[in-house]
């Protein structure tokens, strides 16, 4: 196989295309295998390119030999039942609707699903459960809620029928090898996707909890990032692109520190992939000593966040002597920012600080709402054990009582007002650096993603072999609408999860029966703009013919 561009005559649009050679009565000929789309520019030429990269990749890696000529194909083709029209004597009066089902989510996601492999999980030993995995992954993409909801869904919304116990048994057979061939997958298809090797990877934590105040080895209390301190959580920890595109993850006992995770991770990722090439990018949970050590150890590049609050006096003096800092061109970047910049050294490392006008808003608006809350709940109560969040450290307390604001503290916290710092041991421009860490957004979107579009918490499972299991769906799930909407932004236009939910929601099929006859008839419904782009994205034909269903 190979990528074609074709110019359109007498215009500057190109299309792209993967073609495949083959071979008929004696004659090589080119058969287009998968249309990728049209380019009206330069810029959206190279976004076809990469995609078409992808799915080059993905045909490859499941193109079987034919077994067939192209003549025996036609015949058997021919042979097959083909949707009959239905007949134009049919009167409409006599129809009923029998029932309606939810197509456009299993056809544009489930191809997406199809191309990233993901039915592989199970082994050719395991092949009937694959189907049962993919309604799954489409049910967490559609409507995610319980596993019971999700049998419910598929039933009455999509018309496929799955048992409670049945889902527990796949839920059972995604054990840990499963989970590495999934991780392996979704490292392997970002990969393909990008045309390139992983150059940056972001990394980030987060907490998951359950509706459970019970303890085992998995599900522990810890610092929740949900708020809920009082509930058992799971450590989340993830990678992902530049892009956005999820590498894998790892998952750790509620009470595990989130700087305590990036050694773990590392040490599995360097099992599985090799990693010596990539800059890895954190935020500021990751810095100590310990992990930069292992980073450095390794050979491996780092952008992590700096807690510059918490280096030594003589060092965070200079950092908050502002009128030093310069400016900086970033106009070439991502960041949206009028930004001054200045690099000291610490421990042999790089410390790029930066300080920006629209931060130092932030950060003066964010304490000054911090301590209006603070005032009023200190006319309530004068126990410091009730307070909570990053205010506390603005209270002073003499013995049992006397609890009051240090204005002190105020303004120590006031002179780091539009602060930030990086610390690094890569080589690069400064603005580089800068952007490296700026990208750290597009995690954080995927844990959004993950928590509000898939509602991937509350877990409601309490078996660790189930709860692993429920993050691997999740996971497809994720890598499914990452990988959808990288691609809907490149060759058509940026539309969120819940936008492309919400219109493929809308793709259904009624299927009528007439009352004399009893024969029934698909309608399927007309479909949006956007849902018709998406259909031909992951090259899905869509006919709102109706035509004979049984």
């Amino acid at each position: 196989m190979f990528i074609r561009t074709k110019t359109t005559p007498n215009s500057p649009r190109k299309s792209v295309q993967v073609v495949e050679s083959i071979r008929v009565d004696g004659k090589v000929k080119q058969k287009i295998v998968r249309h990728i789309g049209i380019a009206d520019d330069e810029a959206e030429l190279v976004a076809l390119l990469e995609i078409a990269q992808y799915e080059k990749a993905m045909l490859e890696a499941t193109h079987q030999p034919q077994l067939f000529s192209p003549e025996e194909v036609v015949a058997q083709i021919a042979a097959q039942p083909v949707k009959k029209a239905v007949p134009d004597q049919v009167k409409l009066s006599d129809l009923r609707e029998q029932s309606r089902t939810i197509v456009g989510i299993h056809h544009v996601y489930g191809e997406i699903f199809d191309q990233l492999n993901l039915g592989s999980l199970f082994g050719a030993r395991l092949a009937a459960w694959r189907p049962v995995l993919k309604d799954l992954v489409m049910a967490r993409i559609a409507n995610p809620d319980s596993k019971r909801a999700s049998v419910r869904m598929l039933e009455q919304d999509f018309g496929l029928s799955h048992s409670v116990d049945h889902v527990y048994r796949l839920m059972d057979k995604l054990n840990d090898a499963a989970i590495d061939r999934l991780q392996g997958l979704a490292y392997q298809a970002a990969s393909d996707l990008l045309g390139r090797s992983i150059s940056v990877a972001f990394y980030d934590c987060t907490t998951l909890y359950f509706e459970s105040f019970d303890e085992d080895e998995l599900r522990q209390k810890g610092f929740s990032k949900d708020h809920k301190n009082q509930e058992t959580q799971v450590l989340l920890a993830m990678l992902t692109t530049t892009e956005g595109l999820p590498l894998g993850y790892e998952l750790f006992p509620g009470a595990t520190f989130e700087g305590h995770s990036l050694i773990p991770v590392i040490t599995a990722l360097q099992s599985r992939y090799r990693l010596e090439k990539i800059v890895f990018v954190a935020d500021r949970g990751l810095f100590s000593e310990e992990n930069l050590g292992f980073l450095e150890a390794q050979d491996l590049t780092y952008v992590v966040g700096a807690r510059i609050k918490n280096l030594p006096a003589a060092l965070t003096k200079e950092i908050k002597e502002k009128d030093s800092y310069q400016p900086i061109d970033l106009t070439d970047s991502c960041i949206d920012d009028v930004v001054k910049v200045k690099e000291f050294q610490h421990k042999g490392r790089r410390l790029v600080v930066s300080l920006s006008e629209r931060r130092a808003r932030k950060d003066q608006e964010d304490r000054e709402q911090a301590m209006k809350k603070l005032r009023k709940k200190l006319g309530r109560s004068d126990d410091v054990n009730t307070f909570i969040g990053h205010s506390k450290k603005y209270l002073t307390q003499e013995g049992t009582a006397n609890l009051t604001i240090d204005e002190d503290k105020i303004l120590a916290a006031k002179s780091f007002d539009g602060l930030a710092g990086i610390i690094t041991n890569a080589k690069e421009p400064i603005a580089t650096l800068l952007a490296h860490y700026h990208g750290l957004w597009q995690i954080e979107e995927t844990f959004r993603i993950s928590k509000h579009d898939l509602k991937i918490r509350p877990i409601y499972h309490w078996k660790p072999e189930r709860i692993k299991a429920h993050l691997a769906i999740s996971f497809a799930a994720l890598m499914c609408i990452r990988h959808l909407t990288h691609r809907c932004a490149h060759q058509y236009q940026k539309l969120s999860p819940e936008v492309i939910r919400r219109e493929l929601i809308h793709v259904q099929v009624s299927v009528l029966q007439h009352q004399k006859t009893k024969q029934r008839y698909a309608l399927p419904s007309a479909i949006g703009a956007h849902a018709e782009r998406l259909y031909k994205l992951v090259g899905k034909p869509y006919s709102d013919a109706p035509y004979c269903y049984d």
